[in-house]
């Protein structure tokens, strides 16, 4: 794959690519996570983040879903939200594994922090797992580590995070 050719379009996503996100969510999860966590964790994450109501639950609340599309199809999608007092939190940002290294997550990051600085946004917050490869990818985007910690997310599992952020 090739962005040099300025085919990848990102868009707003809407109820009618829960479809497509959840498809890339399940391809990329286990390939991001499998050394990380257990499979078992892995699918109740999925299976609690990544629901149809879960995602409809969120657009309807506001969180702001983006699709990167290549030739049309779907490779990659974000999802950010409002906090409070101009902090964004970046709650998702994931690219097919045949898609990634292309410049396709850096085009949706990109995306991001272009409509939060739009609608006045100062500061964006992101948690990223600690053994994550993304860590990188987030720092060589500007990110700095702000804490280490863990989240408790139920059923006896946590997520062992980093708390980044990228004043804009």
């Amino acid at each position: 794959m090739n962005l040099t050719n300025n085919l990848l379009e990102i868009r707003t996503a809407t109820s009618d690519d829960i479809l497509s996100i959840q498809e890339i969510a399940e391809i990329t999860w286990p390939i991001a996570y499998g050394k990380i966590i257990s499979n078992k964790q892995i699918q109740y994450m999925l299976d609690n983040r990544y629901s149809t109501d879960a995602i409809e639950k969120e657009m309807f609340l506001g969180d702001s879903y983006l699709i990167a599309e290549y030739e049309g199809l779907p490779v990659g999608f974000a999802c950010f939200k409002y906090r409070n007092n101009k902090l964004y939190k970046l709650d998702k940002l994931y690219v097919l594994p045949t898609a990634q290294k292309t410049g396709a997550g850096k085009e949706l990051l990109k995306e991001v922090i272009d409509r939060i600085i739009s609608v006045g946004g100062k500061e964006i917050i992101l948690q990223v797992n600690r053994n994550n490869n993304a860590v990188s990818f987030y720092e060589k985007m500007g990110f700095v580590i702000l804490r280490s910690e863990d989240f408790s997310i139920g059923n006896g599992y946590f997520m062992n995070d980093y708390v980044m952020s990228l004043g804009l």
